[in-house]
């Protein structure tokens, strides 16, 4: 097995900008792994509050190359453990790597990923479009620009309620609102009663991280759902944010790929708790990826090659919020 690493610099249609920081282009590594008939990819992008680079994933691939590419694997979750041992503390390229396996093996059956699992592709959840933090004239003609029946509104500015009233005044779709840590408790709970009369259908991860006790008080009176992002990073932040959450939002990337994952899924299923999975501006490569896990989602966040104008790969197509997943074997995804 050979491994390929394919390094892109995806640019932004518009600035972006969440309430920490703003970017008009997003670095993105594509793995390959490839067999000789077949390949399979995966892909990891480059995240400053995660402190990852794809120089610094490069580098530390190409220190493994030899025991990535001599390992054998009959099954993904062998290959996964394996390059868990190799990557501790290392989710990133984890992931991309985990991706790549997925793909290739389902390649090798000649299935699409999803139906390998056992899944049905019939009702899936609508992707959401998400519209960055900008002056509201500018977040309105994006709206406009791309017509949609989810967005998701990222807040975290001295005037969020306002930002949310004005564009409600220019679409009826439903509205996600995420800020992305910047609120208070008390900011949480006052807000919540009108966004909800605003037609918002839960709040994503309102509060730091690390404020625990500002998450219960939010999770006992707050009259919207509130979602984990940045509270749920791995396996085990499932259990921990089962009690403060209403619900979990897993980035791949984050958690160290498809296979930890599923096991996520299973996890916050069993505690009661919706699950969502979410995009970090990658290509039609990890798109393709987080699209195998449509069926077993309550929402989705992958809208990541809308985003940007110059998708390297080709994958899924989403149309008004409709997800179509490839038919071919594997992910479906391709590089162009």
């Amino acid at each position: 097995m050979k491994l390929l690493l394919h390094p892109f610099e995806l640019q932004y249609k518009h600035t972006f900008a969440i309430s920490r920081e703003s970017r008009t282009v997003q670095h993105t590594l594509i793995v390959e792994l490839n067999d000789g008939p077949h390949s399979g990819f995966g892909e990891a992008t480059a995240n400053k509050y995660y402190s990852t680079t794809t120089e610094g994933m490069m580098e530390t691939l190409e220190s493994l190359r030899p025991l990535i590419e001599s390992a054998q694997w009959a099954e993904p979750e062998e290959f996964w453990q394996h390059l868990n041992a190799l990557l501790p503390g290392n989710p990133f390229p984890l992931a991309a790597l985990d991706e790549a396996a997925n793909d290739l093996h389902a390649r090798r059956q000649g299935l699409p990923l999803h139906k390998l699992w056992g899944l049905n592709a019939g009702q899936l959840p609508l992707c959401n479009y998400t519209i960055g933090i900008a002056p509201i004239e500018e977040m309105v003609d994006k709206m406009r620009e791309l017509p949609w029946p989810v967005y998701k509104i990222k807040l975290g500015t001295e005037h969020d309620l306002d930002i949310i009233r004005q564009l409600r005044q220019h679409t009826d779709a439903v509205f996600r609102v995420d800020a992305n840590c910047a609120w208070t408790a008390a900011q949480t709970i006052e807000l919540a009663p009108q966004l909800r009369e605003l037609g918002v259908e839960f709040i994503e991860q309102p509060l730091p991280a690390e404020d625990t006790e500002g998450m219960r008080e939010v999770f006992l009176h707050c009259v919207l759902p509130v979602i984990a992002d940045e509270s749920c990073r791995e396996e085990a932040d499932v259990e921990r944010c089962h009690g403060l959450f209403h619900g979990i939002n897993i980035k791949l990337m984050k958690c160290g790929g498809l296979t930890p994952a599923r096991r996520m899924i299973d996890r916050a299923r069993a505690l009661g708790m919706k699950v969502m999975v979410g995009c970090m501006t990658e290509s039609s490569v990890g798109i393709a990826a987080i699209g195998q896990l449509l069926p077993l989602l309550d929402y989705v966040d992958m809208d990541g090659a809308l985003l940007i104008r110059n998708d390297p790969a080709t994958g899924v197509c989403i149309e008004y919020g409709q997800v179509h997943l490839p038919e071919s074997a594997g992910t479906g995804a391709a590089l162009r």
